[in-house]
């Protein structure tokens, strides 16, 4: 990647806190960048500087070292007016404005652009109701922040991004505290910005799964180095597994999925094929049982068709079973049956 291509750059940048004379630095330094139109997400685990990456990135504090470029020019070469317009930010505060109508609070994001009257101008109003169309928001325009959603709320403060109207957007957990229709509606949301709108989007997350689904590229903080690249490049390297180190979780690099760390009651076979195969795995691996490559005694037949129907085949019985469910019970009450 070219520097021309970079809208943002990292160079060994430090970040941290100061308090009197002391300064505490939470990382070593850290190195990434991020190109146009590009979506990605922040991991890490509780503590280890994601908020404060993403507020020092945003100016709202200072680093302890090293630089931050946009658009290859020092973040300490732009005015705060300047750098509003370059790139925003939404935090994980909840918003208290609770007389505000949603219209005046997405209309807060073009105030580095009006002059110093602050007057809402035409276009400025244009760019407001283009915000709040572009997130589902148009028909909530005058109701008041107290009477929305979770997910309503959280649409509209990407809607005061949006009309804030810069190049590069950064979230703080953008879906934390959301319902799961609501996560996935956000996340939808921000891949057509960053898609169709061009959008250079960074956001901080917990839900690693989703963050591998849907981003083009991690930001993976660690405790000795910042781990950056496509999330498939990131899984093919193992770097997932060192955030669970310490921890009864296990992160599957192949499947890009979680199971817990216990003894494994057994292994089995699966014949079948499509859909109903596949959740069969995921169920019995859930049940803490692995899978065979090999034909095992006793082995699992799926039957796929009007009624899906499951058998647990050994050399001397045969036993059925018309769910996943109770193919599940059968296994861990049956634990007389050799696997």
């Amino acid at each position: 990647m070219t520097k021309l291509n970079k809208i943002l750059s990292l160079n060994l940048l430090k970040i941290g806190y100061v308090s009197g004379s002391s300064r505490t630095v939470l990382l070593p330094p850290l190195n990434a960048s991020a190109k146009k139109g590009e979506l990605i997400a922040v991991i890490g685990r509780n503590g280890i500087g994601k908020s404060t990456l993403l507020r020092t990135m945003t100016g709202l504090q200072e680093p302890l070292g090293g630089e931050i470029y946009y658009d290859g020019r020092g973040i300490r070469g732009y005015s705060r007016t300047d750098l509003a317009r370059k790139v925003g930010y939404i935090s994980t505060e909840t918003v208290k404005a609770t007389n505000m109508r949603v219209y005046d609070l997405v209309s807060l994001g073009r105030y580095p652009h009006t002059n110093w009257f602050g007057k809402i101008s035409l276009i400025d109003h244009e760019k407001i109701l283009d915000a709040l169309e572009k997130t589902s928001m148009s028909a909530f325009r005058d109701r008041l922040i107290s009477e929305l959603s979770d997910g309503e709320r959280q649409k509209t403060m990407i809607a005061r991004i949006l009309a804030q109207d810069t190049d590069i957007m950064v979230m703080d957990e953008p879906t934390a505290f959301l319902d799961i229709g609501s996560k996935y509606e956000i996340f939808h949301l921000l891949h057509q910005l960053s898609q169709k709108g061009k959008k250079t989007i960074i956001f901080s997350t917990h839900d690693l799964q989703m963050a591998i689904s849907q981003s083009d590229k991690i930001w993976l903080i660690l405790d000795n180095q910042l781990r950056e690249g496509a999330p498939e490049d990131l899984m093919i390297d193992g770097a997932f597994d060192h955030l669970f180190e310490s921890s009864s979780l296990h992160f599957n690099s192949e499947t890009g999925t979680f199971s817990f760390m216990e003894e494994e009651k057994g292994s089995f076979y699966i014949e079948g094929d499509g859909v109903e195969k596949h959740w069969t795995e995921e169920a019995v691996r859930r049940a803490g049982f692995s899978i065979s490559a090999t034909k095992t005694t006793p082995y699992i037949k799926v039957i796929s068709g009007t009624m899906n129907s499951w058998k647990v085949i050994s050399e001397k019985q045969e036993k059925a079973f018309s769910s996943i469910y109770d193919l599940i019970s059968g296994l861990v009450e049956n634990e007389h049956i050799s696997i």
